[in-house]
């Protein structure tokens, strides 16, 4: 099976070890086969469309989520190392409110699925990072939304420390809005 999956603590989001094909000369691995896809996580989904990102360090993209298209995605790291989360945002969720975060990089070759009905952001750990991932629906530019990155409500453990200075957010992310809006 080209896939390892591990699930993490919140069962619906998991980690994909793929099969890599490693010598002398560099490594080979299929970043993605959707009949293998389905097969190791049981999962039967399609993916639309991919998008690909490159940010410099201390670059916080998200918490990002669409209301009425939610999109599942499956992250990985073509260049560099960040910080990957998932908040489960379903109001009917057991962990709802809850989040999950990762260490992705290009060494790895690890992967995340984030099911539709959570927001993801991420965090640049080094010096730039180019991060691809499809997406189970399409971006809609009125259907998106996002939560501040620091909502003490969800109070993720991001790796701040790692930084000489705050997060760099763009206009949009720096003007989200916190989880529980009164």
């Amino acid at each position: 099976m080209p896939y390892t999956v591990t699930p993490t603590q919140l069962p619906q989001v998991l980690l994909l070890q793929p099969l890599v094909f490693a010598d002398e000369r560099g490594f080979f691995f299929e970043s993605f086969n959707q009949r293998e896809f389905n097969k190791a996580t049981g999962l039967d989904l399609v993916f639309v469309q991919d998008n690909h990102s490159k940010s410099r360090h201390g670059v916080l993209r998200g918490l990002h989520f669409q209301r009425q298209f939610p999109q599942g995605k499956l992250i990985r790291v073509a260049q560099g190392q960040i910080f990957d989360v998932a908040v489960d945002i379903r109001p009917d969720s057991p962990q709802y409110g809850k989040w999950t975060g990762h260490m992705l990089d290009s060494e790895s070759h690890q992967q995340l699925w984030i099911p539709a009905g959570f927001a993801h952001g991420f965090l640049v750990l080094s010096d730039t990072a180019e991060v691809i991932y499809k997406t189970t629906d399409y971006w809609v530019a009125s259907d998106e939304d996002a939560v501040i990155w620091n909502d003490r409500d969800i109070a993720i453990d991001w790796p701040v420390h790692a930084l000489k200075t705050q997060p760099l957010l763009s206009p949009k992310d720096a003007a989200a809005k916190p989880f529980k809006q009164p």
